[in-house]
C-alpha cells in the first residue's frame, strides 16, 4: 500500500511542535481554519471541518499521542481516507529544533487524489512549520493549493 511521506525542520521546540498537533484549537490553526470538535486524546475522536461545511470532512480516532509521536486513524471522511493512519513523529534536532517525519499510510493506490492530498498536506505542514516558529499559520483556505470538486 502506498503512503505518503514528508519530513520537515521546524526551528521551534519539539514541545511547541507537539502542543499544536496534538490539540483541538492547534489543529484549526495550521490546518483547517476551525478548531476540530470532540476530544484529542487516546482512544477518542475528533472531526474535523473546513470552511463552512456542514458536515465534517474527517473523523480521526487519537491511537497515540507522546511528545514522541502523534498517531490518528481515519475513521470517517473521503472512502479512500477511511482506515489510513496519520503519524507525525517529532525528534529534537540543532539547537532547540524539530526534525518532524509525518507520514499518511495505509492508501489502497496511488492516484491523483493522493498525489492532490500529498501536495496539500506539504502546504498544511508548512503551514504548522511557520506557525510553530512565528506565530505566522496558513490554514485552509491559504494553505489550500489542489482544489476537488
Amino acid at each position: 500500500m502506498p503512503d505518503i511521506l514528508h519530513r520537515i525542520s521546524i526551528d521551534a521546540a519539539p514541545q511547541r511542535v507537539h502542543d499544536l498537533i496534538a490539540s483541538t484549537d492547534g489543529i484549526g490553526r495550521w490546518w483547517t481554519g476551525c478548531p476540530a470538535g470532540g476530544e484529542h486524546t487516546i482512544g477518542s475522536s475528533f472531526s474535523i471541518s473546513f470552511g463552512k461545511a456542514e458536515a465534517p470532512a474527517a473523523v480521526m480516532e487519537v491511537v497515540a499521542d507522546t511528545p514522541e509521536q502523534v498517531v490518528w486513524r481515519v475513521t470517517d471522511g473521503p472512502d479512500v481516507w477511511i482506515d489510513t493512519q496519520i503519524t507525525f513523529a517529532l525528534r529534537p534536532s540543532g539547537q532547540g529544533g524539530t526534525t518532524l517525519l509525518f507520514t499518511h499510510a495505509g492508501w489502497r493506490q496511488a492516484d491523483e487524489f493522493m498525489s492532490g492530498c500529498s501536495t496539500n498536506w506539504g502546504a498544511y505542514l508548512t503551514s504548522l512549520k511557520t506557525g510553530a516558529e512565528s506565530g505566522a499559520f496558513a490554514a485552509y483556505p491559504a494553505g489550500e493549493i489542489s482544489r476537488w470538486g
